[in-house]
């Protein structure tokens, strides 16, 4: 069994945010640029009484935002994928109003090359969930290839171009979030010009 790879054939660059001026024009004065500020930068935290955003990110324990009360919507899911979320995306944007939406993908995830995985799933599920192991074959084999990627920053990417076709009045920043100094990155691409 092998799981399709869905990856950009765009070169990518992650652009760090170390300062307010690192912030990408775009997100600047967004909560997107607040996101950055308050994670990254350690900006001190406004009262939020309605969420400016809708972030959808890996369910990985590891990744823990600091963002303040109220600030988000928070869809948490294997990999950032939210295309099996499409109508929690839809309701935050049409009832709860946000205009922008972060995907936020990490190093690390073991979506990527999630086919790899397939034994131990499979094992796990029988073994820890008393699955019948054919049924839990079905189960890995009917959904691996609508999660596993090759390149975080290439599906992110991606996963961000479809939001942006779909939800064309709002604002989709793709970004990956760093393991090893527990940051998040803009996503650029590599021959576009940064300012």
């Amino acid at each position: 069994m092998s799981c399709s790879q869905r990856d950009s054939k765009v070169e990518l660059t992650l652009v760090p945010v170390r300062d307010a001026s690192d912030i990408f024009p775009e997100y600047r004065g967004t909560a997107v640029g607040d996101l950055l500020s308050y994670h990254n930068l350690g900006a001190p935290h406004r009262l939020h009484t309605e969420a400016d955003l809708l972030i959808g990110m890996c369910m990985d324990n590891r990744l823990q935002l600091r963002i303040p009360p109220g600030f988000a919507f928070v869809l948490r899911c294997a990999g950032a994928n939210v295309g099996m979320l499409d109508f929690d995306v839809s309701f935050a944007i049409a009832v709860g109003g946000v205009r922008s939406v972060c995907l936020i993908g990490h190093d690390g995830c073991r979506m990527v090359d999630v086919a790899s995985t397939r034994e131990a799933f499979v094992s796990g599920l029988v073994e820890n969930a008393g699955w019948d192991r054919k049924n839990a074959e079905d189960h890995f084999d009917g959904y691996c290839s609508r999660y596993g990627f090759s390149d975080v920053a290439s599906f992110v990417w991606l996963e961000a171009e479809r939001l942006r076709k779909t939800y064309a009045n709002i604002s989709v920043a793709p970004l990956v979030y760093s393991l090893d100094d527990q940051s998040l990155h803009q996503i650029a691409e590599t021959n576009q010009p940064v300012t």
